[in-house]
């Protein structure tokens, strides 16, 4: 699998690299800039693109930006972003695509190096790994999901993660049969199709996020 790495601290950008290709991805080119990123990406059009949202030279939103043009470029890319920071103007925009995996990550919070993995590759494999922080930020904007109870808001951000009704039942310690009734009542409560396909009713989710 093919990988694409954004991040201008070589320490963490060599770390990933050797972390990356330990697990049989081949990184195909590491950028240290924004400006090196599109080009990298349209040249090489990876399996994936791990990238850091805040790069040089102004260190505010050249990765993010830099995602957006790749994926309109190459639709569908699947793109990993990491950052310190939530950023939930261009989140948005980014999440707002219907095609390809995307995933966004906070470094601070990845300490399993084998969830990491399995984000890279769910995003690869067309799936979304969402940061929790994320998702609870990106709703906190959405005055509609006031409708949803706090058990309803839990679920729709471990169904924003990327997790099946088994992982969500057993990660807030509830039935399978309640996380699908939950899920029934999101979607309802949000004028949205019910859905058995796990990305399709993510994705269904983001784009409202998005609207």
């Amino acid at each position: 699998m093919r990988v694409v790495i954004a991040e201008d601290h070589t320490l963490l950008r060599d770390g990933l690299t050797r972390l990356l290709e330990a697990f049989d991805f081949e990184v195909v080119a590491t950028v240290d800039n924004g400006p090196d990123l599109l080009p990298a990406l349209v040249e090489h059009r990876p399996d994936v693109a791990v990238i850091d949202v805040r790069l040089p030279p102004t260190f505010t939103d050249e990765g993010l930006q830099a995602a957006i043009a790749a994926r309109t470029e190459i639709p569908g890319l699947p793109t990993l972003m990491l950052s310190q920071h939530v950023e939930p103007l261009y989140a948005r925009e980014l999440l707002a695509s219907p095609h390809g995996g995307v995933g966004y990550l906070l470094k601070d919070r990845v300490s399993d190096i084998g969830e990491f993995i399995n984000a890279v590759q769910r995003v690869a494999a067309g799936g979304t790994a969402m940061d929790a922080e994320v998702i609870t930020q990106l709703l906190a904007r959405r005055e509609p999901l006031a409708v949803l109870t706090a058990r309803e808001r839990g679920v729709l951000g471990e169904m924003a993660e990327g997790r099946s009704n088994s992982a969500i039942a057993a990660k807030l310690g509830i039935t399978e049969k309640a996380v699908s009734k939950h899920i029934n009542s999101i979607l309802a409560k949000l004028d949205l199709p019910p859905s058995d396909d796990d990305n399709r009713r993510v994705r269904a989710v983001l784009t409202y996020l998005n609207a």
